[in-house]
């Protein structure tokens, strides 16, 4: 069972470092020294959500949107009702059907959508949650074999 950490939590931070990448090697050293990762946690410091506008949703790039995801819908419905044909022929027809009427029905529900949001959200973007640095935080009973593990492997062999 997952224990949630709360404000309240007992953990204390032992190591800090400025990519997310960093801190998964460091929690992977620990773990790799024996180390009981459970009273382990790797926090993010100063969030902030970056959203990039990409373009213009208009309705041909909605319907093409659409349909893409259709498509996907379409194979994997098409591959599932393939394996109950008896022949090659049967095989590949209903997987065409299937990705034909994926794209079609994708197509529409995506104009449907795009014209139900009534130029709310006429644009495509991503979006991604972005940290200053990250944080370790540690069990307090735990904390110091933390930092001497951490320290021991910064150094390297001897």
């Amino acid at each position: 069972m997952r224990k949630a950490v709360s404000p309240e939590s007992t953990r204390v931070p032992v190591a800090g470092f400025a990519t997310y990448a960093e801190a998964e090697r460091a929690v992977d050293s620990l773990s790799d020294q024996s180390f009981p990762v459970q009273h382990t946690t790797i926090s993010g410091v100063g969030l902030r959500l970056v959203e990039d506008v990409l373009g213009r949703l208009t309705y041909l790039r909605a319907a093409g949107m659409g349909a893409a995801s259709g498509l996907w819908f379409g194979l994997l419905f098409g591959v599932f009702l393939a394996l109950f044909t008896a022949d090659a022929v049967a095989w590949f027809a209903v997987i065409l059907w299937a990705l034909l009427w994926g794209v079609v029905a994708g197509a529409v529900f995506g104009l449907i959508w795009h014209a139900l949001s009534a130029g709310r959200r006429d644009f495509v973007s991503t979006r991604q949650l972005l940290a200053d640095r990250y944080e370790i935080l540690v069990d307090r009973a735990h904390a110091d074999q933390a930092r001497q593990l951490l320290n021991n492997g910064r150094r390297g062999p001897a």
